[in-house]
């Protein structure tokens, strides 16, 4: 079987067992602040573990694609060395929500692994929790039950809390979970060692497939457990590893999935694949990391220097250092893989495909300017070791932190030049900068506290700003060092943070008290609207009045209607390739990131001014569409956002049908007139193939008008309200340049005279042309002009001036760089020394300096402290 026909088996086994099959999540993820990447197929569905949405179907069926790059076996700079474990991979799952539980999803399991993908029953192994007695957890004899009719009583073994025992996290669902694994050695081997002693012993040909999670239990945080009102299934198997055992490989690579990009990447360097180890790695490195990088620029995610898109980057410059290092490749070629895996999986994940020129570009630029980073890091590490004997760990982490340079290129490169790496030096370092990256991020989350009955909290605020409600649970967070609590309500107007658009602000009104208590932020997770406060109301009982703050409400909804209306605009303007790469929108501003890949014009910038500011004034009634199933909407013309996750049924946002449709879960003016007024403050790069427009709107956009309307009245003001303004500012640019000139050939003159009376005024010292003194001059240039015209002149100079520019001392120290040589003069120390007379201080070179002080008085001690540094 193919691994397409692999794939399309699973779903289809699936679906006749009743269980819908829904779309990958992207892999970039939002509305988790305790994740970045997709890293697990039930990611998408932990609101649905939490009992914090609705279940719309009990069983649920997909391909993930997921992304991982710290963990368990996982780490990035393992990725390529071993045959199994990747950054990017799919993970095929199978859900119940509540439904079905271990007999079903232990019998399914075997069913598809045996009787449809034909696997060799006596390679198979299971895996049950052995339990734990601290914890107090039985050992799963359900499980166990369940697999003996099935499979031989001796090839269900037993495993570990570490192994068989399943979290999301420090809290939260959890439970005991059945692992499956496939022995793949040859017949003599598996003769010699039996398979059992090989499970979870990290052989590569003995490898965990599948994994069956029981979920049964909530972790609360003081670490006890609690049973979860409802039973749940949470399956992932690992799609490579699964093709590989099928296809009979003896590696993920091997196999149809990464051999269309390791033959590609052979063919273009002239090197085997499967003739030197080295290589070999190298190209499997390129092939893994390419599909991790690719994907996520797909879903949203650029490189760049913080966060995901630091994970990003470093990925990619992972793969670069190889194709240079090991493959030869010194100018771009990662990028020439875009259009071989997009082409690889059209039609399972099209988000790729659709983007492939911009994702090409962004990996273009990527390449090309970590290319120039490369060179410089190897010209530092041939600079230092002109210096030392070996490598210091510090420094080595300096190549590692700055440079992108994997610790095992830094030690390829001293083992060349016969030196070593102090890799306990490194290690301590990376360590420092890890604990200090998790105390930065580290947010302390308290178990959540029912006030009322739990149930399913209801948003309300596309049709009101305020409403009586009451308070659901509530729990305490800290951060950096800030406490806050955040509370669920049972009905709330507010906005969470969500699609670009700032979460609400507003307050809380108990009905009994009157007390009021801010509501200082609005953000979404997993599903959930949760409400920030700085402090808590007295009494969490009875009745509340939820308030949001209108203003600020009402001038982010003109905001983000705009950024619709602009995002039509520049697909008209500029094309069709344009899509949405980002965007904030904020009562003051709206921002927004788009694929094009050059500066806009003068003229584009105002032609998609004036068609913003048409349909401003044409005022067309926003039509808002509730529940509309998604299949329908994209079939109607509406845009839709790269790296956003839709569910079955989408709200449609449309001013015209014929102009702006998009999908969006905002909120927006009524009328596009409510906008006011659209202008395009900047527009600017963002990364390679994106660019950032900043606008403003409405309120904003009035302040800023007015205050250029001030602005320009004052200019007009001082230059006596001239008929033509432009004229008259460019008249008196053209006079005080013609001022300057005059001022700067003065003083030239000026300067010259002065030079010749301070030469006749040389003294010599033995055999140094001393001179000290202070001069008339307007400012420092002509002062150093008159200290370098003199050292042209004169030998063996030793030069002290000082100058008193209104109030504002100055001195300036000039050696002949000979006398600086011989006599060890050092303008600069000296110059320190002097200006303590005029409170002040300074610095410089061996042969000029210069310092500033506070006490014109002091100038003259200074001037005669100076004879002193010659005799």
């Amino acid at each position: 079987m193919t691994s397409r026909e692999i794939r399309q088996a699973f779903l289809d086994y699936f679906k006749s067992k009743g269980h819908q099959i829904v779309p990958s999540a992207p892999v970039v993820v939002k509305n988790d602040p305790t994740l970045m990447f997709t890293n697990a197929g039930m990611n998408q569905f932990k609101d649905l573990f939490l009992g914090e949405a609705a279940i719309k179907y009990p069983r649920v069926a997909d391909t993930q694609r997921c992304l991982r790059v710290s963990g368990k076996h996982n780490d990035l700079e393992e990725v390529g060395i071993d045959t199994y474990h990747h950054t990017l991979f799919e993970m095929l799952g199978n859900w119940s929500f509540g439904d079905y539980f271990k007999k079903e999803a232990i019998a399914w399991a075997w069913e598809l692994l045996t009787e449809v993908f034909k696997l060799d029953k006596d390679r198979l192994y299971v895996t049950i929790f052995e339990g734990d007695a601290a914890e107090g957890l039985e050992r799963d004899m359900e499980a166990y039950d369940f697999w003996k009719e099935l499979i031989a009583e001796d090839r269900i073994l037993l495993g570990n809390k570490k192994d068989n025992f399943w979290e999301m996290g420090d809290m939260g669902p959890c439970g005991p979970c059945s692992e499956i694994h496939y022995d793949m050695r040859p017949d003599s081997e598996r003769a010699v060692v039996a398979g059992q002693q090989l499970v979870n012993a990290d052989d590569p040909q003995v490898i965990e497939i599948w994994n069956l999670v029981f979920m049964q239990f909530n972790r609360l945080k003081d670490g006890s457990l609690v049973q979860l009102p409802a039973k749940h299934v949470d399956t992932g198997m690992g799609f490579e590893r699964l093709v590989r055992c099928i296809q009979g490989k003896s590696s993920n690579y091997d196999t149809d999935v990464f051999q269309p990009l390791i033959q590609f990447i052979a063919e273009k360097s002239g090197i085997v694949y499967g003739a030197d180890e080295k290589t070999d790695i190298a190209m499997r490195v390129l092939s893994d990391h390419i599909r991790a990088v690719s994907f996520a620029i797909a879903d949203g995610q650029l490189p760049s220097n913080n966060k995901a898109g630091y994970v990003i980057r470093r990925i990619l410059r992972r793969a670069v250092r190889y194709a240079y290092t090991f493959l030869n490749f010194k100018t771009p070629f990662i990028h020439e893989l875009v259009p071989v895996l997009a082409q690889q999986f059209k039609g399972v994940f099209d988000e790729l495909y659709q983007q492939q020129d911009f994702v090409e570009k962004v990996v273009l630029e990527e390449e090309v300017s970590f290319l120039r980073t490369l060179t410089a890091g190897i010209q530092r590490f041939e600079n230092y070791i002109e210096t030392n004997s070996n490598i210091d760990g510090n420094f080595a982490f300096e190549l590692f932190d700055t440079f992108g340079f994997p610790i095992d290129l830094t030690e390829l490169l001293a083992r060349e030049k016969g030196l070593s790496v102090d890799m306990d030096g490194f290690q301590k370092a990376l360590t420092a900068q890890k604990e200090r990256s998790r105390a930065a991020t580290a947010i302390d989350t308290g178990d959540w506290v029912l006030v009322n009955e739990d149930q399913e909290s209801e948003f309300v605020g596309y049709d009101q700003l305020t409403s009586q409600t009451e308070i659901l649970k509530y729990r305490k967070v800290s951060a950096k060092g800030k406490e806050q609590y955040q509370l669920v309500l049972a009905e709330t107007p507010f906005y969470a943070e969500g699609g670009g658009q700032v979460g609400d602000t507003g307050y809380l009104r108990s009905l009994e008290s009157n007390e009021k208590v801010a509501i200082v932020d609005t953000k979404k997770e997993n599903g959930l609207f949760i409400h920030y406060m700085d402090q808590l109301p007295t009494s969490l009982e009875g009745g509340f009045e939820a308030v949001v703050n209108v203003a600020k409400r009402k001038d982010t909804e003109a905001n983000h209607s705009a950024t619709h209306l602009m995002h039509a605009a520049l697909k008209q303007v500029l094309g069709e390739h344009v899509n949405q790469k980002g965007s904030l929108v904020s009562p003051d501003v709206l921002r927004f990131d788009f694929s094009h890949f050059s500066k806009l014009s003068y003229e584009e910038i105002k032609q998609i001014e004036d068609i913003v500011n048409a349909k401003i004034r044409e005022n067309i009634l926003l039509k808002e569409e509730r529940n509309v199933p998604y299949q329908k909407a994209i079939e109607s013309g509406v845009t839709a956002l790269f790296g956003e996750k839709y569910g079955d049924h989408v709200r449609v946002i449309t001013f015209d049908d014929a102009y702006s449709k998009e999908l969006c879960g905002g909120t927006h003016v009524k009328g596009t007139g409510e906008i006011g007024f659209f202008k395009i403050m900047s527009e600017s790069a963002v990364a390679a193939g994106v660019r950032r427009i900043e606008a403003i709107t409405g309120t904003k956009a009035a302040q800023v008008i007015r205050e250029y309307f001030e602005l320009m009245g004052n200019f007009k003001e001082l230059l006596n309200n001239p008929k033509d303004f432009v004229s008259a500012l460019s008249k008196v640019i053209d006079e005080n340049h013609s001022l300057k000139k005059e001022i700067e050939n003065y003083i030239k003159e000026k300067s010259q005279g002065l030079m010749n009376d301070l030469k006749s005024k040389l003294e010599q010292i033995d055999g140094v042309n001393y001179l000290a003194t202070v001069v008339e001059l307007p400012n420092a240039d002509a002062v150093k002009t008159l200290a370098y015209t003199l050292k042209g002149a004169v030998d063996n100079l030793f030069l002290v001036l000082g100058a008193d520019f209104d109030g504002k001392p100055s001195l300036t120290v000039m050696i002949s760089d000979g006398l600086a040589k011989e006599k060890g003069y050092h303008a600069g120390n000296i110059v320190r020394e002097l200006a303590k007379e005029i409170q002040g201080g300074g610095g410089g070179q061996p042969f000029f300096a210069t310092a500033g002080g506070k006490d014109a008085k002091g100038l003259e001690k200074a001037i005669a402290k100076a004879r002193e540094f010659v005799k």
